[in-house]
């Protein structure tokens, strides 16, 4: 414990920061609890999401298969699918954590190879990487947004440590050596001006 000069200013001054330091763990002890809440939200969305892309995928490898048993190679048909170049992050804060929300623009479905030399099986094949990629980028905003409030949560439960460990105890220990020193103050002014009484 730092040495403090045991003053009625220094302990009213000690009692604010308890005050201040009990209200801060408090405040971090809510935080966590509402980041921990959200966490767990999105744990179970991204379950449910990646169970879904996994889903999606095998049904579009199995209609590529089937697509390239009829067609024979699809690359050419596969290379006339434009790249994608409509995604966007949208951020929304909770708890002042910053969790991106990746956005991908709708496309309009239109037939980028010909139909004449193709089959619906390919089409089928098209349809489920489509939704497939849709889910991928859905899944990439919840992960991102999980590893982010996992951080902020780790960062927040130091802080409530360090406030409930260190700051708190820090404080009361002050006020204790403080009160201690008065009351001893006063019973020596106490003796000093009966022994004065005594004398007179």
């Amino acid at each position: 414990m730092a040495q403090v000069f045991p003053t009625k200013t220094n302990l009213i001054n000690t009692k604010k920061s308890l005050e201040l330091a009990e209200l801060g763990y408090d405040l971090m002890d809510r935080k966590r609890n509402i980041l921990v809440r959200e966490m767990m939200l999105l744990i179970d969305e991204a379950k449910e999401t990646r169970a879904q892309a996994s889903e999606t995928f095998s049904k579009a490898y199995s209609a590529l298969a089937k697509a390239s048993v009829t067609l024979g190679d699809c690359t050419d048909f596969a290379e006339n699918v434009p790249v994608e170049q409509g995604l966007s992050i949208d951020i929304r804060s909770v708890m002042g954590v910053e969790l991106p929300t990746v956005v991908l623009e709708e496309r309009e479905d239109s037939a980028w190879y010909g139909l004449h030399t193709t089959n619906s099986l390919l089409d089928e094949a098209y349809f489920e990487f489509k939704k497939a990629k849709e889910l991928t980028v859905k899944l990439a905003g919840i992960e991102n947004s999980v590893y982010r409030l996992a951080d902020a949560i780790k960062k927040t439960q130091k802080r409530a440590n360090a406030l409930d460990n260190i700051l708190i105890p820090r404080f009361e220990e002050t006020i204790r050596f403080i009160s201690d020193a008065l009351e001893e103050k006063e019973r020596e002014d106490f003796s000093r001006l009966k022994v004065m009484k005594n004398n007179k």
